[in-house]
């Protein structure tokens, strides 16, 4: 038969029935199981896959083609009275002809692959996007903690100074000179002093940079050398 995008495509297609009304079936048709059956299922098929693209009815489609067949066929049994009534119709083997065969093959063979790539890519999305997102929140949340700490520090040093400012105004000899000692406190601890006792008589000899072992040498064993 004749696809709705006008290729050729063999059908096969099983009917179950039973009878609903023996009378209509044995009395009001002639062969109603037999001839009537077939050609109105070859023509119910017919008008549904004439209404479809081929790969539709080789592939996606067919639970719609069946569904559809159905509606149909029983249409036109009960049209003719033949008290048939259709339980099931399944679709067999579908297929193009033979000389094209191998051509529609690699065509299934190419949806799934394109199915199977939409599918990948999918669960990727579903992977990736997720992570980033979190990724991009945890960034978010980073830069605003360091942004209020920021802030705060720089608060802090601001209300540090303006009351250092205003201790400064109210007293300025006072608090430069304890700038002045909070700044040498600072610095002391990393100066290395040398203290010069009275009893070397001023001599600045033993002033020297004198190391032993990686330390200063004493001023009291300088001046027993020198003895």
């Amino acid at each position: 038969m004749i696809s709705g995008d006008t290729n050729i495509v063999d059908v096969q297609l099983l009917i179950q029935y039973n009878v609903k009304d023996v009378e209509a079936f044995l009395f009001k048709s002639v062969n109603p199981d037999t001839i009537i059956l077939k050609g109105a299922a070859e023509s119910s098929l017919r008008q549904v896959v004439g209404q479809r693209d081929i790969d539709d009815v080789l592939t996606t489609e067919k639970e719609a083609v069946q569904a559809q067949t159905k509606l149909l066929l029983q249409e036109l049994l009960d049209l003719y009275d033949t008290g048939i009534n259709v339980t099931e119709v399944k679709l067999q083997n579908v297929r193009p002809p033979s000389q094209v065969q191998d051509a529609f093959d690699d065509v299934v063979r190419a949806r799934e692959d394109k199915e199977r790539t939409i599918n990948l890519a999918q669960a990727y999305e579903a992977d990736i996007i997720p992570r980033a997102l979190g990724e991009a929140q945890r960034v978010l949340q980073l830069a605003e903690g360091y942004k209020q700490e920021r802030i705060a520090r720089a608060d802090g040093q601001s209300a540090r100074f303006l009351s250092v400012l205003a201790e400064y105004n109210k007293s300025k000899d006072v608090t430069r000179q304890r700038l002045y000692l909070e700044t040498i406190e600072t610095i002391l601890p990393g100066v290395t002093k040398y203290i010069i006792s009275a009893e070397v008589g001023g001599n600045l000899l033993q002033f020297l940079p004198l190391t032993n072992d990686g330390g200063n040498m004493s001023l009291d064993s300088l001046g027993q050398s020198e003895q």
